[in-house]
């Protein structure tokens, strides 16, 4: 076989969180265009989103959830929803995630709960929905998180996020020991400092953005497309021998 055809998603049904912009949206994409049909959960918009991947002749189903307040039951209600309406699941990304920033001798409850409800608690139950569903299927699948350099390090301001970050590179790591055996892949990939919503803040630090670009060897802060090449790889039979492993995308940082 060609080792670009390892590639090829042709006929594979994706359901990707936080689709609406950033790097769901283009995680999303990079699946469409290496032939998946996409289901997105979304919390307040997908428009955009849905329009690209249509162009591309792939079917885009949006999915509204509130993460922040979403049960167990509802995550396998959207899995059981995306296989009634595209037929089968074979892809999930746990992409979503929410960030609030605030010194931690200040920080209060209900963003503490908010950040781990959207950035530990989902990846954990929707992925067990989905295994559930693969496991019936019979044909293994690839379930991707998104981890961050905050799995590794401590961070700023963002107690909850780092602590959520280094809990998605742990649950990676459980899950793939138990089903990597059973043929679904759970993998991680890590972003570095990408140029999103979510640090719209931090971007405009005039102390802070420049020190963390000096710091990045490659002299940049990543676009939502650099996570495109790494996300085919991981939902395709490209990785099939690759288990609970964390693949930094950072231009560098975690080396220097």
């Amino acid at each position: 076989m060609n080792v670009l055809n390892l590639f090829r998603l042709d006929g594979k049904v994706a359901l990707v969180t936080g689709v609406g912009r950033g790097i769901g949206q283009a995680m999303a994409l990079a699946l469409a265009e290496a032939g998946a049909d996409i289901a997105g959960v979304y919390n307040t918009r997908y428009e955009e989103t849905e329009a690209q991947i249509s162009a591309l002749g792939r079917r885009f189903m949006p999915i509204q959830l509130d993460m922040i307040s979403a049960t167990p039951q509802q995550y396998s209600d959207v899995v059981d929803q995306v296989v009634r309406e595209l037929g089968h699941l074979d892809i999930l990304v746990n992409n979503a995630g929410i960030v609030r920033r605030t010194p931690a001798i200040d920080y209060s409850e209900e963003d503490w709960n908010a950040v781990l409800q959207v950035n530990m608690h989902s990846v954990f139950f929707l992925s067990q929905a989905a295994a559930r569903v693969m496991l019936k299927q019979g044909n293994g699948g690839k379930i991707i998180t998104v981890a961050s350099l905050l799995s590794f390090q401590g961070g700023i301001y963002v107690p909850p996020y780092a602590a959520s970050k280094h809990a998605v590179a742990g649950l990676t790591k459980a899950l793939a020991n138990e089903w990597s055996s059973l043929g679904i892949n759970v993998n991680a990939i890590a972003p570095g400092y990408v140029e999103t919503d979510n640090n719209t803040a931090l971007r405009a630090d005039p102390v802070r953005y420049p020190a963390i670009t000096e710091r990045i060897p490659m002299g940049r802060w990543g676009v939502p497309d650099d996570m495109k090449g790494v996300t085919v790889f991981l939902a395709s039979a490209a990785s099939d021998y690759v288990h609970g492993a964390i693949i930094p995308v950072d231009g560098g940082w975690l080396g220097r």
